[in-house]
């Protein structure tokens, strides 16, 4: 077996789009119509080892990341990622070492789940979208109720027995609206990991769902959020959006596929070995093949992925190419790629004024932490440079002055309602 000379990343969906919630937004629960003969979504022993030697075989090493989602994953069972381990042991090279992701609901974990987890280092990622309320707004079980006190408790038995993880937090057009409580709450529950991820839902024809968050809401909700973890919580609590920010101004560049020039190295299988270009992109006309008919090594480098990822940067407009913040937006994902530029030209992200917006807002506070960074200066001295910036921005601002986070409305049309200062 050939090795890649560029890391990538395959996401397994050991059962497939098989859920045992029914959450309203859920973009991958439809991918059964995939597959019309397929009973039962669940990948076999064969496959899983086979999948695993080819992935091993191929990584660069010496660290290989496997990641496990659904769906939900935890249907496979605890025996399952049991034989994860022990098939990982098997075909890792002397030196080589494993990192298990598992994203799930959390609903179904247990005192035995969360022993296994900690004892084989498994990073949990879990879906909370803030308080109950606002939680089971679009998260529902099969019949219709509310998801976040069986969340909670899967959270909760996490932080007992000492797992890592962190929150993956869905922000919708309902929790955009409230910023403070959102991350407030998240807090209050001793979260240390947090990813705020926009939920897009297009229809066709530059048309979204009502679910979806708009651009300018989304900037706002970050603008607010980042305003409180800069102030109080900067080196204690991780936000992923900003770590990512961060890390671009230091001069490290993006490490999310998100943000990133190109794209194209973090791909899907499926319960039957089929490989798709991108968990966002498990369309027919993106499956690149079958690990049981081609190696993994020549979907992931095939002439047909290497275009895929390329696109991305090929394909971006002339108005993004030219935009100020391209430097870090860089387009965002593809997938949000719907809109036509004031010249015509397709492509234009749907979040791109949200995006503006927060990049412009926190580009001082970056060159400032990119300066203390490299002085070496510990978080505390960061968190009171953001403080006292962010108290000149937002003390004293007037309803009818322009809005500090930058959007070009007045205070009390943008983020009056939302209280983004300080507080």
């Amino acid at each position: 077996m050939t090795r890649s000379n560029r890391p990538f990343h395959i996401m397994v969906k050991p059962a497939g789009p098989s859920c045992n919630l029914a959450c309203q937004y859920c973009f991958y629960l439809d991918k059964d119509e995939l597959y019309p003969e397929t009973a039962r979504f669940r990948v076999d022993e064969g496959l899983l080892e086979e999948f695993i030697h080819q992935y091993i075989d191929c990584q660069p090493g010496p660290v290989v990341p496997f990641a496990w989602q659904g769906g939900e994953p935890t249907l496979m069972g605890l025996d399952f990622f049991k034989k994860v381990v022990k098939l990982q042991e098997r075909y890792l090279p002397d030196g080589w070492r494993a990192e298990n992701a598992i994203q799930t609901n959390g609903t179904l974990l247990t005192e035995e789940w969360c022993d296994f987890l900690r004892e084989n280092g498994f990073l949990v990622g879990i879906s909370l979208d803030g308080p109950p309320k606002l939680h089971d707004v679009y998260r529902h079980t099969k019949q219709g109720g509310p998801t976040a006190e069986l969340v909670l408790r899967g959270l909760r038995l996490l932080q007992t027995y000492g797992v890592e993880y962190n929150i993956l937090c869905v922000v919708n057009s309902v929790n955009a609206q409230y910023p403070q409580e959102v991350y407030g709450f998240f807090r209050d529950q001793g979260v240390k990991h947090i990813q705020f991820i926009p939920l897009v839902e297009h229809l066709g024809h530059g048309e979204v769902t009502q679910r979806t968050v708009s651009g300018l809401d989304y900037g706002r909700f970050l603008t607010a959020v980042f305003n409180q973890w800069a102030s109080h919580d900067l080196g204690r609590i991780f936000v992923q959006l900003f770590e990512e920010c961060v890390s671009v101004w230091v001069g490290y560049g993006a490490h999310l596929c998100l943000f990133a020039e190109t794209c194209g190295r973090a791909m899907i299988l499926e319960h039957n070995g089929d490989v798709y270009a991108c968990d966002h992109f498990v369309f027919p006309e993106h499956k690149l093949g079958n690990i049981n008919e081609e190696s993994l090594y020549q979907l992931v480098e095939s002439p047909a992925q290497r275009q895929f990822g390329l696109d991305k940067r090929d394909r971006l407009p002339k108005y993004c190419r030219e935009c100020y913040v391209q430097f870090m937006c860089n387009g965002g994902c593809p997938k949000n790629r719907f809109l036509t530029t004031a010249e015509g030209e397709v492509g234009l992200n749907y979040l791109c004024s949200g995006y503006k917006q927060f990049f412009t807002y926190v580009a001082p506070f970056m060159e400032d932490f990119a300066t203390l960074f490299r002085q070496q200066a510990p978080p505390h001295a960061m968190a009171e440079k953001a403080r006292r910036r962010i108290e000149g921005l937002w003390q004293g601002v007037g309803r009818n002055d322009s809005c500090p986070c930058g959007s070009g409305s007045k205070y009390k049309k943008c983020c009056q309602g939302l209280e983004v200062n300080v507080g």
